[in-house]
């Protein structure tokens, strides 16, 4: 997503959007420049700390005291926790050693602290040594993309630069794995699962599905007078379907529900949307360079990603990509599907509104031009919206129009104009630098003969 106009500010009469967009916009420049400047002076002080250790062959355990020492006073200063201030001071002296570009690109305003915070976070498990690539990639990536977009895109193109694979990280992490319970306030805690990413997508996405079948079905058929209705929102029949799931093993709160047996709403079943690169399955050695995706979520290990291919009973699409830019050339599959809808999937992968990364599975197929006024249904006219945003397009002032190879052009009512590009796959031709020649052979007398 990038904005490809410059609107000029109205003059006469009140302020509109156009110029509040423009004020908002100034503002966050000078509070990006303002928070490099701070990050800046809280590296400094926690090399200072360091400086100050290092000529008296510090511990490893003195060298964090001096820094606890250092964040304290800074804490005091500002009425903080010095555990959060030293933590500020750990992530600024990572920026500043290891990401020059993203802070250069943070103070210049064209990225936020939250694009910042995805760098340093997806940086965070690599090695020290190659945390440059890693800055060199999101200079490179970060460019019109929202925060959530770019820690799918680069956790992807980062995995090459892992000493392990994905696989063996997934193995690691399966050890961690558990329940727990946090106790709240007021009666109330939290019920805590760390699993496997695909398995807790799944879980929530059925969850999600099966409230809003519950909504769908009140909202046509209740006749409950008004002072008793259900009035539950998503977020309360996610977590009051779970506890029925969990407790009595089949929702309780099913309204298809009969004596004699579940209603249909426990035939809901999760969906996950997975993309598999064919090298990855063939070859696992290769996953680091070109993981499969979980989209909206970024990478999962190979090992998981054949499992689902094996066990699933739905037809995977085949996508035909270019090799070298990765646009979407063609879709097929070995089973008889809607090629229109295939082809959106592998091309879309996501909701298209500029910055959302919701699933295509969970998104509407939508007309960029409305069928009604003649709009064709063809891949050249259609793109996957979310929900929220298909109705934002229907009921808002926002138009769009889509260019060749699915870019879609966003108008905002201010005449902004933002654009929006299909995710390019991988490309399949990878160009390595020459590898030097061997040595030429010793010239002498001694040197025998080849055979």
């Amino acid at each position: 997503m990038h904005d490809d106009t410059t609107p000029t500010t109205p003059t006469g009469g009140p302020r509109v959007l156009s110029a509040l967009v423009d004020e908002v916009r100034r503002a966050s420049v000078a509070v990006a420049a303002a928070e490099v400047d701070r990050t800046r002076a809280l590296a400094q002080a926690g090399h200072l700390a360091l400086d100050v250790m290092a000529g008296q062959c510090a511990s490893s355990r003195a060298a964090e005291l001096a820094l606890r020492e250092v964040a304290s006073e800074i804490a005091a200063a500002e009425n903080l926790s010095d555990r959060t201030v030293q933590i500020q001071i750990t992530r600024a002296m990572s920026l500043v050693d290891d990401y020059p570009e993203t802070l250069a690109a943070w103070q210049a305003g064209s990225l936020t602290r939250a694009h910042v915070n995805t760098i340093l976070d997806v940086g965070s498990p690599l090695p020290v040594d190659v945390r440059p690539d890693v800055d060199a990639l999101a200079a490179a990536t970060a460019a019109g993309l929202s925060p959530g977009r770019l820690r799918s895109r680069l956790t992807a193109l980062a995995e090459r630069l892992h000493p392990t694979t994905l696989t063996e990280r997934h193995d690691r992490g399966r050890d961690t794995r558990c329940v727990r319970i946090v106790t709240g306030d007021d009666g109330m805690s939290d019920l805590i699962a760390t699993l496997p990413t695909v398995l807790a997508v799944g879980i929530y996405d059925r969850l999600t599905h099966q409230a809003r079948a519950l909504i769908d079905h009140r909202t046509t058929t209740d006749t409950t007078p008004v002072d008793i209705a259900d009035e539950r929102t998503t977020a309360h029949l996610r977590a009051d379907i779970l506890t029925d799931l969990l407790l009595t093993a089949c929702p309780t709160a099913d309204p298809t529900r009969t004596e004699d047996g579940p209603g249909t709403l426990g035939t809901i079943r999760a969906r996950v949307q997975i993309v598999v690169p064919a090298l990855t399955m063939l070859t696992p050695d290769s996953e680091n360079d070109d993981p499969a995706q979980l989209i909206g979520h970024g990478p999962i290990d190979a090992t998981t990603a054949r499992a689902l291919a094996e066990a699933t009973a739905l037809p995977w699409d085949r996508v035909i990509t270019h090799p070298v830019t990765g646009a979407v050339l063609h879709t097929d599959t070995y089973q008889r599907t809607t090629a229109i809808d295939r082809h959106l999937r592998a091309r879309d992968r996501h909701c298209r509104w500029p910055g959302c990364i919701t699933p295509a599975i969970r998104c509407e197929i939508d007309h960029t031009h409305d069928f009604a006024l003649g709009g064709p249904t063809d891949v050249t006219n259609l793109a996957h919206l979310c929900q929220r945003h298909h109705t934002q397009k229907q009921f808002t002032r926002w138009t769009v129009n889509q260019q060749p190879g699915g870019v879609l052009q966003w108008t905002s009512p201010t005449g902004r104009i933002y654009t929006d590009e299909p995710l390019p796959y991988s490309p399949a031709v990878r160009f390595l630098p020459p590898e030097p020649p061997p040595p030429a052979p010793a010239d002498d007398d001694e040197t025998p003969p080849p055979f």
